[in-house]
């Protein structure tokens, strides 16, 4: 392990001064590789896909693991995105003159090593490879047992290019010892490593959370919420509802809870019953939902509790304040919605509301780096520094002072 992480340091020497129509052209080399590759991608996910049925993975789980040939179609796309973004090192973020005649610039640079460990879904490791070759970073990755076969793959294509066009295959690289001992290890070693990313379940993010001596980025749960307020279009208000929840119910930006405004409950409540009935959705509510239609009675625990599979919990509140209370208590501060006509309640839910992403008229579905124009993220931050939402290639990059003088002393 040590010698890896000595390796991977080496490397970033390497990454960081890449050219960027350099980085752009391995990246398109990247994508057509993998969109090759399909069938052996397919094979090895299919060694993954019997594996979660022998264990009784959840249909949530078995979901975010599968890759056929329109989810490789996608990942080769994501990395062509990717190509394409601007290039991120080297940016003059700002620059003035001091008052002593001294030019200071403030220029991005990329972060260094990043460790990302995640869990389930294996396009993660062509994104966020790509995304930190891109930004000028090292990638040490950690993906789920789960998805052992199709990760060592789709990391082997990309290896496969890098070495191709002469450049060390530790620029992209996963994690040798994948064992809850390696990620120890991995999390501490803060001589090698610069930034952890890791992204997954409640238990992940506290663990690493809590014993990493390396700087964190969380990728915490999400706990996202829908408000439909008294003056929403209703027709609006259920279609941004249903797919919020039931487009695809096992992801972090996936509605958990929705409030509704008790002026309207007696009309919203039995068509939003009617329309997750149609999509089979578990409705559970508190008592004032259940007055007006039949569902299974919401506790504490509900509202508080990042399902991730077709489960959706109600509650009638009393109007913008009470909604914005209950968000406050149980958010996840990841992404929350309102759907709403009156400007005045949009914009009070949009500036007091504190998360990384707050819509108005929108699902909660679109907090991605693909949706947000990224190409791909590293994960969707919770965090307040540094990064909050998708981490996209910016997010990436730290920044140094340049100064240039012609003799100056102080």
């Amino acid at each position: 392990m040590e010698n890896f992480l000595e390796r991977a340091k080496r490397c970033r020497a390497v990454a960081a001064v890449l050219d960027g129509r350099r980085k752009s052209m391995i990246l398109q080399e990247m994508a057509e590789a993998i969109a090759d590759s399909r069938e052996r991608i397919k094979e090895a996910n299919s060694l993954d896909m019997q594996r979660a049925e022998k264990e009784s993975l959840s249909p949530a789980l078995k979901d975010r693991l599968l890759l056929d040939d329109k989810r490789i179609a996608a990942m080769a796309k994501s990395l062509k995105e990717i190509a394409a973004l601007r290039e991120p090192v080297g940016r003059v973020i700002d620059g003035w003159r001091n008052e002593d005649n001294l030019r200071i610039e403030k220029v991005s640079v990329p972060i260094g090593v990043i460790g990302v460990i995640y869990e389930s879904r294996p396009n993660v490791t062509a994104d966020v490879g790509a995304l930190c070759f891109k930004s000028g970073n090292v990638a040490i990755l950690k993906g789920g047992k789960e998805a052992e076969n199709s990760n060592r793959v789709i990391a082997e294509i990309m290896q496969g290019v890098l070495e191709k066009n002469g450049l060390p295959k530790e620029l992209i690289s996963m994690l040798p010892d994948s064992s809850r001992e390696g990620v120890a290890y991995l999390i501490r070693q803060d001589r090698y490593v610069d930034l952890i990313v890791p992204r997954g379940g409640e238990a992940l993010i506290r663990y690493v959370s809590s014993n990493a001596t390396v700087p964190v980025v969380k990728h915490d749960k999400g706990l996202c919420h829908t408000y439909i307020h008294e003056d929403a279009d209703k027709e609006m208000a259920l279609n941004i509802a249903i797919n919020a929840k039931c487009d695809r119910p096992g992801v972090c930006n996936a509605m958990e809870t929705l409030l509704v405004d008790r002026a309207i409950a007696m009309e919203m409540l039995p068509m939003i019953y009617d329309g997750f009935l149609e999509m089979g959705t578990e409705l559970r509510g508190d008592e004032s939902t259940r007055e007006h239609i039949d569902v299974s009675p919401a506790s504490e625990e509900d509202y508080d509790t990042e399902y991730l599979a077709n489960i959706l919990s109600i509650k009638v509140v009393d109007g913008l304040d009470e909604a914005i209370e209950h968000i406050t208590k149980y958010g996840s501060g990841h992404s929350e919605a309102i759907v709403t006509e009156n400007y005045s309640a949009a914009e009070s839910f949009l500036e007091r509301v504190d998360a990384a992403c707050v819509y108005v008229n929108a699902s909660t579905r679109f907090t991605d780096g693909g949706a947000f124009g990224f190409g791909a993220e590293v994960g969707i931050s919770t965090n307040r520094l540094h990064a909050r939402g998708p981490m996209g290639i910016d997010e990436l990059t730290t920044y140094k002072y340049k100064i240039y003088g012609n003799g100056q002393v102080r």
